[in-house]
């Protein structure tokens, strides 16, 4: 049962794949504009996995020159809440409910996240009235690294009438 969200991002799939990363990146940098103002740019979008990166560029870097923490962090929230939105249908109201970040490493370079979900996870997203889903999300480096391991956990409900 596709949302309003899956249905807009299947309309920009009959575009070549660079202009439909590009009106993508450029759709969520305006709905969110955390998102755009860090300049995170969506690679890849399905129901099923998703695929952002992130330039290491000074709005977001730290003191060492490195991608901050907090950057990385939204990233990895980022990947993952677009990840459920392409999911859940509009009826419902979807919230991160815990998020947990390890640092690792310093990070080298870009950064990418790249967030899944099982076809089970999807079905569920899809077809419950509410619950959670612990969405995997793996963020590396330019170097391969995984400068931070995340566990964020999304949750969602009925909206009140």
């Amino acid at each position: 049962m596709p949302n309003r969200l899956n249905t807009m991002v299947g309309g920009m799939k009959k575009f070549p794949p660079f202009l439909t990363s590009f009106l993508l990146t450029k759709t969520f940098g305006r709905i969110v504009p955390f998102f755009g103002t860090a300049g995170i740019h969506i690679e890849e979008l399905t129901e099923s996995r998703v695929v952002m990166t992130l330039a290491n560029k000074r709005r977001v870097q730290n003191h060492i020159k490195t991608v901050h923490a907090a950057a990385m962090t939204l990233l990895a929230e980022s990947a993952t809440g677009i990840l459920m939105g392409m999911n859940v249908p509009d009826d419902k109201y979807l919230v991160v409910k815990s998020l947990h970040v390890d640092f690792q490493k310093k990070a080298t370079g870009r950064m990418k996240a790249v967030a899944t979900l099982s076809q089970e996870e999807v079905r569920a997203a899809q077809n419950s009235a509410e619950g959670e889903i612990m969405v995997n999300v793996v963020v590396s480096d330019e170097a391969g690294n995984e400068p931070i391991a995340c566990q964020m956990l999304w949750a969602w409900k009925p909206k009140r009438a």
